[in-house]
């Protein structure tokens, strides 16, 4: 088998067409969680604890210096950025629980509907005659 007709195969594989095409919303939806996030979600946030900007958290270990007319920029521990992103994950996540319940419970529905009563083959009906003739 050529090597091209292997990677074909390989390529033209449902799961592998299902998780291309799951990647591409994947990163469409999180575009739209950031931005739901950064956006929507935040700004409310840091109204409520006194108009705080979590990116512009941070504690400065070492101040901004200029040496021999170089200046060298601040060494600064920016905890607020680190708060921001485990804001934002801990959202992105509870959004996506929130979209999985939402899915698997329209799929549950569809699942537990009756479904039709399956019609005995020919072969189960004269069997079925067989025994009901024994019984007699």
């Amino acid at each position: 088998m050529s090597i091209i007709k292997e990677f074909k195969d390989f390529a033209m594989r449902g799961n592998v067409i299902d998780l291309a095409v799951g990647v591409i919303i994947g990163g469409a939806f999180g575009k739209i969680i950031a931005s739901l996030v950064a956006d929507v979600i935040m700004p409310p946030i840091g109204l409520l604890v006194g108009g705080v900007n979590f990116f512009d958290l941070k504690w400065e270990m070492k101040p901004a210096e200029v040496v021999n007319g170089v200046h060298k920029a601040a060494v600064t521990l920016n905890y607020g950025n680190f708060l921001q992103v485990t804001f934002d994950f801990l959202i992105v996540a509870f959004c996506i629980f929130l979209f999985v319940k939402g899915i698997n419970a329209l799929s549950k529905k569809k699942n537990d509907s009756p479904a039709k009563p399956v019609e005995p083959s020919n072969e189960e009906k004269l069997l079925a005659e067989i025994r009901d003739l024994l019984k007699k």
